[in-house]
């Protein structure tokens, strides 16, 4: 554990918040997804949020189990407001820099490019920084400051939004607006949280693959089972192996390999093997599949949205996922379909989104 970062997560909740609402169709922000983002890059030991809370009061309780610090800005009006929160933030980060050395990295969590200065600074200080930002409300400055940035929208478990209303829709647009089932698809990629989860070993093969390939596109050296389990368990501390019927971590990661959901080599320690995806997997299923799904829902020969196409998929086949195929997206593992001639996939300006043909 020595050898882990130590994280500290900043968020301005008011810029991801508003954001998230802006440019996702009206979508609420979801936490989660940055927690378990960062939960495959280290050990997050400061979390802070800062708001008026007055004007977010139903996402008090969401932050609170997740055990972020909620820091008040007072009302003021306007820009003053804003500024008093940026200057508060940027204040509490440069302090923990100097107060707190075994803190490797910081994760400012805004699109405001206001921030650059203090991306620069902790970088001055030896410090790696993490951005993550609402993709249509990051300014272009902030990205390129930091060592890595991650859009918000794009994190495993963030909905991809309904497509703004304000704009035309071909006549495929309402075909696909029976894809969208009303679940967020993130209940189907994780175990639930309430009081009686599903101890369900095809869930955990889903768990486990998005984790290895999150530690694998995230940091450097190999994925080990120890590394792997301290991941699985910042994700949800309640994990254990023998809810899901084995005596040991090892017996568990034995039986995924024998499923081909995994790969297992020998280590630098004994005992504590290295995990990796498979280099194809059952690619060419999982295509196939992919051009079933869109044949069906376009039958008239419509295109059809990538909006809530995934869900579809796990519809016909709740244990997909593009994590086991290593993929880190379902729209790249759509465009690795399209580039293998599986089916045709063009972005729409005027649908404002992907639309996927089959091959005639």
């Amino acid at each position: 554990m020595d050898q882990e970062d130590r994280i500290a997560l900043f968020l301005d909740y008011e810029n991801l918040a508003l954001g998230a609402r802006d440019h996702r169709g009206g979508a609420a922000f979801d936490f989660r997804p940055i927690a378990d983002a960062l939960a495959e890059r280290g050990r997050v030991v400061v979390r802070r949020a800062y708001a008026d809370w007055s004007y977010f009061d139903e996402d008090r309780r969401m932050l609170t189990r997740s055990h972020v610090e909620l820091i008040e800005i007072p009302q003021r009006m306007g820009a003053s407001r804003k500024n008093a929160a940026d200057i508060k933030m940027a204040v509490d980060a440069i302090e923990l820099a100097f107060e707190r050395d075994y803190i490797s990295t910081f994760v400012i969590c805004s699109g405001d490019s206001d921030f650059t200065p203090l991306v620069h600074k902790l970088r001055e200080l030896n410090k790696r920084v993490i951005g993550v930002g609402v993709e249509g409300s990051t300014s272009g400055l902030l990205p390129p400051a930091c060592d890595e940035f991650l859009y918000y929208d794009r994190l495993e478990g963030v909905d991809i939004p309904p497509a703004r209303g304000r704009r035309a829709r071909p006549t495929t647009r309402q075909a696909g607006a029976e894809q969208r089932p009303p679940e967020p698809e993130r209940e189907v990629d994780r175990r639930p949280e309430g009081e009686e989860p599903e101890r369900d070993v095809d869930t955990l093969a889903v768990l486990v693959a998005q984790s290895v390939a999150g530690l694998q596109g995230s940091a450097n050296g190999e994925v080990t089972a120890s590394r792997l389990k301290r991941t699985l368990l910042r994700k949800d501390p309640t994990f254990s192996e023998s809810d899901y019927g084995f005596r040991t971590f090892g017996e568990l990661l034995r039986h995924l390999a024998e499923r081909n959901v995994i790969e297992l080599a020998e280590g630098p320690a004994k005992g504590d093997p290295e995990v990796s995806l498979p280099e194809h997997g059952d690619r060419e299923v999982a295509f196939g599949l992919l051009r079933g799904v869109v044949a069906d829902l376009g039958s008239s020969g419509n295109p059809v949205a990538l909006s809530g196409l995934k869900n579809q998929v796990r519809r016909a086949r709740p244990d997909f996922s593009e994590k086991k195929l290593g993929y880190r997206s379902f729209l790249q593992f759509c465009k690795a379909a399209a580039t293998a001639g599986v089916l045709d996939l063009r972005w729409s300006p005027e649908a404002d989104d992907y639309l996927l043909t089959t091959q005639t």
